[in-house]
């Protein structure tokens, strides 16, 4: 499954976000700087997560997961936790 690279491309992309985030999590006293980016972190983490479960569910139903796209911010952001 050639598909499968691209899974494994956005996952390591969460993984790097999810690093960053705890980096910054991490640190002793956050700036207003650190927490802009926590927040955009956030926002990017929601996408691409969507991304993958798009992608998924295109695989699931035989179309093409290239298919998937990174939706904006205000359609991710509007989904139930």
């Amino acid at each position: 499954m050639a598909n499968n690279s691209k899974d494994d491309s956005v996952l390591s992309h969460i993984d790097g976000l999810v690093k960053e985030e705890e980096r910054l999590y991490a640190k002793q006293g956050l700036t207003d700087e650190d927490r802009n980016r926590l927040e955009k972190i956030k926002v990017e983490l929601d996408q691409y997560w969507d991304l993958l479960r798009q992608r998924r569910a295109l695989r699931e139903f035989g179309r093409d997961p290239n298919q998937a796209k990174v939706r904006p911010t205000d359609v991710v952001e509007d989904y139930e936790q």
